[in-house]
């Protein structure tokens, strides 16, 4: 027996020998493993530092364009609005210059002159000679049937009332006037 139980012991220190080994073995995997995860998590943690440091860096550079480019939209517009009201001014100075100028020729047309007078003495006279016959022929009442056989036709005497003077005739009468 005492040949048993040496081999037991044996047996139980090789054993106990292969026990401490995995242990040191799985102790060793556990660690490096914790160790890689450790890393790893380290890793993540930069990362997602060096991600939202970059995502950071990102809005202020929009930011900072984004308000550039209103200030420069801004300028642009209120530019534009000076100009317009300038060109808006300087229209209407020119509308009432122009309103000036035209009230001044019409004041200037209106007066009236001695040619001008005479032109429209003329034009009456001509008006007066042409029309008053006609109405005299309209205002006669005569027997109804003299009035088939010596009146004019009624289209005639309309078309005769219708008719001024001509212009040719006001014209002449204008310009005789003002040689006088």
């Amino acid at each position: 027996m005492s040949n048993g139980n040496g081999v037991t012991a044996t047996l139980s220190d090789a054993a106990e020998t292969v026990k401490e080994k995995a242990m040191e073995f799985g102790g060793a995997v556990a660690s490096s493993a914790s160790a890689t995860v450790a890393k790893a998590k380290k890793a993540a943690k930069k990362a997602e530092k060096t991600v939202k440091a970059d995502i950071a860096k990102a809005r202020k550079a929009v930011a900072k364009r984004t308000s550039k480019a209103s200030k420069a939209v801004k300028k642009t517009v209120a530019k534009a609005k000076k100009k317009l009201a300038a060109a808006s001014a300087n229209a209407k100075k020119e509308a009432a210059a122009l309103k000036r100028k035209a009230t001044g020729a019409a004041k200037k047309a209106t007066k009236k002159t001695p040619a001008r007078k005479a032109a429209k003495k003329a034009v009456k006279k001509t008006t007066a000679r042409k029309a008053a016959p006609k109405k005299a022929a309209v205002r006669k009442a005569a027997p109804k049937k003299a009035v088939a056989k010596k009146a004019v036709p009624k289209k005639a005497a309309k078309k005769a009332v219708r008719k001024a003077a001509p212009r040719k005739t006001v014209k002449k009468a204008a310009k005789k006037a003002a040689r006088k």
